[in-house]
């Protein structure tokens, strides 16, 4: 039997190997499979891991527009000759003459035709404007066809003579129809001169229908 000085040494040591093994333990990490985990990887995990993008545009460059389809009606002859009224024949010479169609240049035109046949009467002949060129009638007192035909005629008997420009050149302008009518006065469409303006009544004009048949239709 062991002395009891003994029996307390190898009690002693055995705590200390107990001790230190626990010590060895809690410092040295536990071994397993290691991960590697590329540094690009981590960045796109992490929003905040690199500094903002900044994207230089060249000066030259201009910004993109934004497109918007736009949309824009002209009355064509044929919604014109539907309608058939003395102002829709107006609208048409305009239309053939590649003039504007203005208010003031639609209050023109249906003022001249007052004029020439009466609001009432306008379609006379089919001859609105009384115009001799191509309606056999150099005195104006010719006819044609149709309205239609009519319109073109007028459009380009205008645009034909040089004695006519200053007309031309207020239709154009489409501003004024007081102007137009004086260059109407003093070109030798009509030999009265409509009285050099006396005759010319500037009150509005109603509107009135022509019969279809006058529009061959």
């Amino acid at each position: 039997m062991r002395p009891a000085r003994h029996r307390g040494i190898a009690a002693l040591a055995a705590t200390v190997a107990v001790g230190g093994l626990l010590a060895t333990l809690a410092v040295a990490p536990l071994t397993g499979p290691s991960i590697a985990v590329a540094d690009n990887a981590v960045a796109a995990l992490s929003p905040f891991s690199s500094a903002a993008q900044q994207v230089t545009v060249d000066g030259d460059i201009a910004p993109a527009g934004i497109s918007r389809e736009g949309y824009s009606a002209a009355t064509g002859p044929e919604t014109l000759v539907a309608s058939g009224t003395n102002y829709d024949w107006a609208e048409l010479v305009l239309v053939f003459g590649g003039w504007p169609t203005t208010d003031e240049n639609v209050r023109l035109m249906v003022e001249w035709m007052r004029e020439e046949n009466g609001p009432d009467n306008w379609w006379n002949r089919n001859n609105p404007l009384n115009n001799g060129y191509g309606s056999g009638g150099g005195s104006g007192l010719g006819s044609y066809d149709t309205l239609v035909s009519a319109a073109r005629y007028a459009a380009s008997n205008l645009q034909k003579r040089s004695f006519y420009a200053d007309i031309v050149a207020g239709l154009e302008a489409g501003t004024s129809a007081h102007t137009t009518a004086q260059a109407i006065w003093a070109s030798p469409w009509a030999e009265s001169h409509y009285g050099y303006g006396t005759w010319w009544s500037s009150a509005p004009v109603q509107v009135v229908t022509a019969p279809a048949s006058a529009w061959g239709r």
